[in-house]
C-alpha cells in the first residue's frame, strides 16, 4: 500500500478516482506548521535557525497522516509543484522523522494537471525533496519574519496607530503612494487640435485632423491656446481640398500567450471584475476539480506559474480543436511558441490552460457555478487563441491637402481576417483610440470640407492603479511572486494603508505616513531595485547558485544596523521629516496655499500628530488651542472629486454675527455635521473653586437633501436654529426641526413628516398648520 499526501481534500477526492486499491490519498490541508508568531522565532545568532509551531489543526491532520502511514510501505508527497508545495512536503517529512513515525521510503512526486495520465506519470517518475527549493522558501520566510517583527515595533513607537510593515507590501504601498504624489503634482497642460469633416465622392463623410499648417508640421503642443487655434481655423475656411495620398497596408496582430498567474489576475479584473483574491480562489477550485454529471473533473492546470509554455500534447489537442471548430484558415502552419517577459521567472512548468480543450465552456453552462464558468471560459479562450492564426487589418492613411500646404490626415483600420480575435482579445488598462472605416478614396479626389472645429484638450494625470495594473507593475519590476500578489493587495487594504475606490487604489493617510517614514529612514529597503534584486537572490538559492546563509547574513548585517540607528532617532525628528515631506497633504488651505499657521488661534504652528486612532494635524499651543484637523477615510460612495482631495475637517465656515462664536463643518463617526463653538471663560477658576461642567457645543447633522460641499455659513446657522418654535395653534406650541428621518413638524407630542427639501428653512406657522391638517 502506498500513501499519497496532497494539500486539499478536494484534490484528494479527485485523485482517489484515478488510483486503484493499492493507494490511499489523504490531505495535509496546506501547511501543518508555521513559524512561532512571536519575537525570536528566527535566530540570526544561531545561523538563522527557526522555531516552528504545529497548530491544533496541524496536529490533527498530521495524526491522520501518521495513522495511515502505519498501514503503508511507501510515502509519496504530492503537494503543489512550487516552492510552497515543496516546503509543505519537507515539513511533513521532518515532523514524521522527529516523531520517529517515518519507517518507510519517502518520495516526492509532482504534476501540473489532475488527470489520470499526469498522476500515473508522476508516480512513475518520483524524486527526492529539492533541498534548494526548500532553502529558498526558508530564506523567504526568514526575511519576511525579520523585516516584519523588527520593523513593526519601530513603527508602533515612532508612529502610534500604525499597523505593521512588510518586506514586499511596503514596496507595493510605495508604488501606490508615489502614483498619488504624481497625480497631486500634475499640472494640466492645454493644447488644441483642428479637426474637420470631409465629403468623399460617394457623399459619405469622414473625419480628419490637421497635421500640417502652412507647411509646418504640427506636434501635440504646437497649438497651445484658443487665439492660435482660431487663427489657423480662419485660414482654412473656404479652401479647396483634394486627396494628396492614399497608403494602405496589411497589418498583422498576433495573439497573447496562455495565462500565467499575473496575467490571469489582470484579465479577470479587467473583463470579469474579479479581485485577485477571488480569481485565485476560483482557479484553485477549477484546478482541484468540480462535480460535473455525477463525476469529479479537474478543468485547468496548476494556477501558480510564470511560465508561458504549453506541453506538446496540449498544443496538439488545441490545434485539433481549432481545425475542427474554426477551420484551416484559423490554424497557423506551425505551433506558436512564446518566451516569458517576467523578470526572474522561476517556475518551469506550464502556463495555465484547460486540462482538456475539448471541454468547451458552452457545454458547462448550468452544470457548474456561474463564476467558475466565467473564469474557465477566460482560461479556455486565452489558451485556444494563443495557438490560432494572426488577425489581419487593412490599415489606411489618407492625406488631404490644399494648395497652401495645409494637410489633414485620416486613418482607417478595418478588420480583414478575424484570426484569434474570433475567440479572444486581450484587455487593456487604458482606452485605445478606435479607428473606423474610411469611404473609398483615390488620389486627386476633391473632398469638400463640411465642418471645421478647433477643439481644446487638457492633458490628464497618470491613472491610479487598479488591481490589474498594480499586479502588472509588480511583475514588471520583479517584485513578489505569482503566489503572493493576491495576498499583497489584500494586506494593504486590511491594514488600512490603501483602499479600493471604484476599482482603483487610493492611499490612506496612514499609508502615506508609513510610506514616508520608511522612505526617509529605511530608504534602501523600499527601493524597487533592491527588492527585485533580493527576489533574484532567492531564485539563485532555488537553483543552487547561492547559499541561504550567505543571503541572510548579508541582508541582516545592514538591516540590523539601520534598525539600531533609527531606534535612536527622536520622535520629534521623525515628525519634522514627515511635516516637510507631506506638507502639501497636511497643511494646504482652501486656496491651495501651504500654511502652517493655526487658523484658529493665529499664533500656534500646525504639525502632524499621531494618536491611537490615527493621524491628525494639531496646534503647537495645545491644550490652550483646541484646533484639530482630522483625516477622513475615503469610501466607495464618494465622488471622484471628493476622493481626489484631502479631507478638510473641521472646515471653518465663519462666525455667528450675533455672538461671534465660530461655526464649522466637521466629520464624526456618524457622518458630516455643523457645530457652533462655545466661547470659554477668559480666566481659570480660582484655586479650590469647583470647575463648572463644560458646556456642549450646539450641533446639527446634515440632512440628506443637502450636499456637504454646498454648506455655507448661512445654511449652517439655519440648521443650528433647529428645532425652532413657529408659534401656537389650538392652544399648543408648534415646532419645526430636522431629525434622523428628515424634516418634521412637532405638535401635541407627535412628529409629522415634512417635505424632504429646503422648504423646512422657510416654513411658517401657516405652512405647519396646513401640514398638520393634512396629516390629521
Amino acid at each position: 500500500m502506498r500513501l499519497v499526501v496532497v494539500e486539499s481534500p478536494a484534490k484528494a477526492k479527485t485523485i482517489n478516482k484515478y488510483l486503484g486499491s493499492g493507494y490511499k490519498v489523504v490531505a495535509s490541508y496546506g501547511h501543518v506548521r508555521d513559524l512561532l508568531s512571536k519575537d525570536g522565532s528566527v535566530r540570526p545568532d544561531d545561523d538563522f535557525s527557526m522555531v516552528w509551531e504545529v497548530g491544533k489543526d496541524g496536529k490533527k491532520h498530521l495524526q491522520v497522516i501518521s495513522n495511515e502511514l502505519a498501514k503503508c510501505d511507501e510515502l509519496l508527497l504530492a503537494t503543489d509543484p512550487d516552492r510552497e508545495g515543496e516546503a509543505i512536503s519537507w515539513h511533513i517529512k521532518e515532523l514524521l522523522q522527529e516523531s520517529k513515525k517515518l519507517k518507510v521510503s519517502v518520495k516526492r512526486i509532482v504534476f501540473h494537471e489532475i488527470t489520470k495520465n499526469a498522476i500515473k506519470d508522476a508516480i512513475a517518475h518520483p524524486r527526492d525533496i529539492d533541498s534548494s527549493l526548500v532553502d529558498a522558501y526558508l530564506a523567504r520566510r526568514a526575511l519576511d519574519y525579520l523585516v516584519g517583527f523588527t520593523l513593526s515595533p519601530i513603527l508602533w513607537r515612532k508612529l502610534p496607530g500604525s499597523k505593521s510593515a512588510g518586506r514586499v507590501q511596503s514596496v507595493a504601498l510605495r508604488i501606490i503612494v508615489d502614483r498619488e504624489a504624481e497625480i497631486e503634482a500634475f499640472q494640466k497642460k492645454e493644447y488644441w487640435s483642428i479637426e474637420a469633416k470631409f465629403q468623399a465622392k460617394n457623399k459619405k463623410l469622414f473625419d480628419a485632423r490637421l497635421v500640417c499648417a502652412a507647411g509646418k508640421k504640427l506636434e501635440k503642443f504646437s497649438i497651445v491656446n484658443a487665439e492660435q487655434a482660431n487663427a489657423i481655423k480662419a485660414s482654412l475656411v473656404d479652401r479647396k481640398f483634394f486627396v494628396e495620398s492614399v497608403e494602405t497596408k496589411v497589418v498583422k496582430r498576433n495573439p497573447a500567450p496562455a495565462f500565467i498567474t499575473s496575467t490571469l489576475q489582470q484579465e479577470a479584473s479587467r473583463k470579469l471584475g474579479f479581485s485577485a483574491k477571488k480569481t485565485m480562489r476560483l482557479a484553485q477550485t477549477l484546478y482541484e476539480g468540480v462535480d460535473i454529471d455525477g463525476g469529479r473533473t479537474a478543468l485547468i492546470t496548476y494556477m501558480r506559474t510564470d511560465s508561458v509554455n504549453l506541453s506538446n500534447e496540449a498544443v496538439g489537442k488545441i490545434r485539433d480543436l481549432i481545425l475542427d471548430k474554426y477551420g484551416k484558415d484559423f490554424l497557423p502552419e506551425k505551433p506558436r511558441f512564446y518566451q516569458t517577459k517576467v523578470k526572474n521567472a522561476q517556475e518551469a512548468h506550464e502556463a495555465i490552460r484547460p486540462v482538456d480543450a475539448a471541454i468547451v465552456p458552452e457545454t458547462l453552462k448550468g452544470k457548474i457555478d456561474a463564476d467558475l464558468l466565467k473564469l474557465y471560459g477566460l482560461v479556455w479562450k486565452r489558451a485556444v487563441a494563443s495557438q490560432m492564426s494572426s488577425a489581419e487589418f487593412n490599415q489606411t492613411q489618407v492625406d488631404i491637402s490644399d494648395d497652401k500646404k495645409n494637410v489633414f490626415r485620416a486613418n482607417g483600420n478595418v478588420l480583414k481576417f478575424e484570426g484569434f480575435i474570433k475567440v479572444y482579445l486581450e484587455g487593456k488598462d487604458e482606452e485605445e483610440e478606435v479607428e473606423g472605416l474610411l469611404p473609398p478614396l483615390d488620389k486627386g479626389d476633391e473632398t469638400p470640407m463640411k465642418k471645421l472645429d478647433a477643439l481644446q484638450h487638457l492633458t490628464s494625470p497618470p491613472p491610479r492603479f487598479s488591481e490589474a495594473s498594480l499586479v502588472k507593475k509588480l511583475e514588471e519590476l520583479g517584485i513578489g511572486r505569482p503566489s503572493t500578489y493576491a495576498a499583497i493587495l489584500q494586506v494593504l487594504q486590511d491594514r488600512g494603508y490603501a483602499k479600493l475606490v471604484k476599482k482603483f487604489f487610493i492611499p490612506e493617510i496612514r499609508g502615506r505616513i508609513v510610506s514616508s517614514f520608511l522612505r526617509n529612514f529605511f530608504t534602501k529597503y523600499v527601493e524597487y531595485g533592491f527588492t527585485a534584486n533580493l527576489e533574484q537572490s532567492l531564485d539563485d538559492i532555488s537553483n543552487g547558485s547561492k547559499s541561504k546563509l550567505e543571503i541572510l547574513k548579508n541582508f541582516w548585517k545592514e538591516f540590523s544596523e539601520n534598525v539600531d540607528q533609527t531606534k535612536d532617532v527622536r520622535t520629534a525628528e521623525v515628525i519634522d521629516k514627515l511635516n516637510d515631506e507631506l506638507e502639501k497633504l497636511l497643511f494646504s488651505t482652501e486656496n491651495c496655499e501651504i500654511s502652517r499657521m493655526c487658523p484658529q488661534c493665529k499664533t500656534g504652528e500646525l504639525s502632524l500628530k499621531m494618536g491611537r486612532f490615527g493621524a491628525f494635524v494639531g496646534c503647537s499651543r495645545h491644550p490652550e488651542c483646541s484646533y484639530v484637523k482630522r483625516f477622513a477615510d475615503t469610501s466607495a460612495g464618494e465622488s471622484d472629486e471628493t476622493i481626489a482631495q484631502s479631507s478638510e475637517y473641521p472646515k471653518i465656515l465663519g462666525t455667528d454675527p450675533v455672538d461671534g462664536c465660530e461655526i464649522s463643518l466637521r466629520k464624526g463617526p456618524y457622518g458630516i455635521y455643523v457645530q457652533k463653538d462655545i466661547k470659554q471663560p477668559a480666566s481659570e477658576p480660582k484655586k479650590g473653586a469647583k470647575k463648572s461642567p463644560k458646556e456642549k457645543p450646539p450641533r446639527s447633522s446634515i440632512p440628506g437633501f443637502i450636499k456637504p460641499e454646498n454648506i455655507n455659513l448661512q445654511t449652517a446657522l439655519a440648521l443650528l436654529r433647529f428645532p425652532k418654535t413657529l408659534g401656537e395653534y389650538d392652544g399648543e406650541e408648534v415646532k419645526a426641526g430636522i431629525g434622523r428621518f428628515g424634516p418634521y413638524v412637532f405638535f401635541k407630542g407627535k412628529y409629522i413628516s415634512a417635505p424632504k427639501n429646503e422648504s423646512i428653512f422657510t416654513m411658517t406657522l401657516n405652512d405647519a398648520i396646513e401640514l398638520i391638517k393634512k396629516k390629521s
